[in-house]
């Protein structure tokens, strides 16, 4: 959920298309570098935390790669028939109304985001304490350092380049590459027990972490544009691209498997560390755990940057907030988009730290505000084809409507997961998009008077 996608929430028309410069190969390695993030090092413990078996395990991750196989598809279609800036914004705001775009602006400003932020910080404390503990609450005090470090770099004008960004990509895929190798080759099986110790399972709640380490196809889809030769290598890019990821993540997680067993991968706080300890000793354990806390903090910086932009934009766009429009001209930079979304992500630090499970609630905060939407996303497809049949569509997607039906009744279904089998931090998460309705009015009120 660190990787949804960068929206300009503006009300300018379709921007115009470049010539695509993309190649398939192009886009292979970028859909693969932006799905590929941090959470891959934290999310096996979870889905083995709810999963009954190893074969439980293994089967959700491959439904993880289909299923968001089947998300890309429709994503793709409304890439490319309403290319702009918006992303979601702007299919929300055609299919439903400026309403249902504006809550989709503040529940990305005020969850989604800053949610995704504290996740990653939670990942990043969690690894940094592998490598020096700083007491019971360490992940937090890693986090909350992170986030603060950060936020000051941006303000000031200090961001990652592009080329240091792909360097973490790198970084990330040579710490998966690693772990599965060692952990393959190396890692002496655990004895296991005749009943695995798994304190309950839930098969909604394994699929939402699973799904979570998916997360980012969607915004790979807006480069649809961009690619050469659209209707043979979307559908190409995609499958590849998901196909190379869905076969890493089923790699690390039989690695995990091998090595630490159903029970140990569901009782482990930093699951990579622990493989690579058994497989190497503690020099393992280190080397893994500095290469995951230098590839969450390329994730959070770039959660940290974009997300900043999209409150500015989302200010310049809506006059109650423009407060947070504000730019710093002299460093180039979104001072109170920074400072704002800062302190969001700090209160969640918080909130994570009073359930004592830092990740997990960040998760169960985020989770049923991403799948309402996404829902809502791909009913928005429905809709436009009947509101807007003429439209021009480069690509369009295959089975229709039984693709699309699929997508939503996944949506649907993660939707109910979110809010039954998952804990107050995700009430948290519904009534803080649900405060946005006042403004949303009181928004309204100052637009007419």
């Amino acid at each position: 959920m660190a990787k949804l996608e960068t929206a300009h929430y503006s009300a300018v028309s379709d921007v115009a298309l470049k010539p695509p410069t993309l190649t398939l190969t192009d886009a292979i390695a970028i859909i693969v570098g932006i799905v590929i993030g941090a959470g891959i090092f934290e999310t096996p413990a979870l889905v083995a935390a709810n999963s009954g078996s190893s074969f439980t395990v293994v089967l959700a991750w491959l439904l993880g790669g289909i299923v968001s196989f089947i998300g890309a598809l429709c994503y793709a279609e409304l890439a490319t028939t309403y290319p702009h800036v918006g992303g979601n914004y702007e299919y929300l705001k055609r299919a439903f109304g400026q309403n249902i775009a504006f809550l989709f602006a503040w529940a990305r400003m005020t969850v989604v985001q800053t949610g995704s932020i504290a996740l990653l910080a939670f990942v990043f404390g969690d690894y940094a304490s592998q490598l020096l503990p700083l007491g019971s609450f360490s992940a937090s005090i890693y986090g909350v350092i992170a986030i603060a470090l950060l936020t000051v770099f941006n303000v000031a004008g200090i961001r990652q380049g592009k080329r240091i960004q792909n360097w973490f990509t790198v970084i990330t895929i040579l710490g998966l590459m690693t772990i599965i190798v060692l952990g393959l080759l190396l890692a002496s099986p655990s004895p296991q027990p005749a009943t695995p110790t798994i304190a309950s399972s839930s098969w909604g709640s394994a699929m939402l972490f699973v799904l979570l380490s998916y997360g980012g196809w969607n915004e790979a889809a807006y480069i649809s544009a961009e690619i050469q030769h659209p209707r043979r290598n979307i559908a190409r890019s995609l499958l590849w691209s998901i196909g190379i990821i869905t076969a890493l993540y089923l790699l690390i997680n039989i690695a995990y498997l091998r090595g630490l067993g159903l029970s140990g991968m569901a009782q482990s706080s930093a699951i990579a560390a622990d493989l690579m300890r058994q497989a190497l000793g503690e020099p393992g354990a280190v080397l893994i755990s500095v290469l995951i806390a230098i590839t969450a903090l390329g994730s959070l910086n770039a959660s940290i940057l974009t997300g900043a932009r999209t409150n500015y934009a989302f200010g310049q766009d809506v006059s109650l907030f423009r407060f947070l429009g504000r730019w710093r001209t002299q460093a180039g930079t979104p001072m109170t988009g920074f400072l704002v979304q800062a302190a969001i992500a700090l209160l969640l630090i918080l909130m994570g730290t009073l359930t004592r499970n830092g990740f997990e609630a960040m998760v169960d905060y985020t989770a049923p505000v991403f799948w309402f939407f996404f829902l809502l996303s791909g009913i928005s497809l429905f809709l436009l084809r009947i509101q807007d049949p003429h439209r021009l569509r480069p690509f369009r997607v295959p089975f229709y409507p039984v693709t699309p039906l699929l997508f939503c009744a996944v949506c649907g279904y993660l939707l109910y997961s979110s809010l039954i089998y998952t804990g107050l931090s995700a009430i948290v998460g519904v009534i803080v998009v649900a405060l946005g309705i006042p403004f949303l009015y009181w928004s309204r009120i100052q637009h007419h008077s």
